[in-house]
C-alpha cells in the first residue's frame, strides 16, 4: 500500500533487530501452547503479536496464549489510528 506514519516508524522501530526465535499460531491452540508462551513470558523474552488477522483476532489469540490479562497496558498501531 502507499507510505503512512506505520511505515515511516518501521525503520526506526525495526532497527539492529537479532531474530531469536520465531512461532506460528494456527486455528485451535495445541495442548501445552499457552503455558509455554506464558512461561516465556515469565521468563523476561520479550513477545509481539504480528498478524493479518483482524484486529480482534489477534487480541483474542494473545489473551489465549496468556500473553495480555486484563492488568496488561497494550499499544494498538493499525492503519485507522495511523492512517
Amino acid at each position: 500500500g502507499e507510505p503512512n506514519k506505520i511505515t515511516a516508524l518501521q525503520a526506526e522501530v525495526e532497527c539492529k533487530l537479532v531474530l531469536q526465535g520465531a512461532s506460528a499460531i494456527e486455528d485451535k491452540l495445541q495442548d501445552g501452547v499457552p503455558a509455554c508462551i506464558a512461561d516465556l513470558g515469565r521468563a523476561g523474552i520479550a513477545m509481539w503479536v504480528l498478524t493479518g488477522d483482524k484486529q480482534e483476532t489477534a487480541i483474542n489469540i494473545a489473551f489465549a496464549c496468556q500473553l495480555l490479562d486484563m492488568s496488561t497496558k497494550t499499544q494498538v498501531i493499525n492503519a485507522q489510528k495511523y492512517p
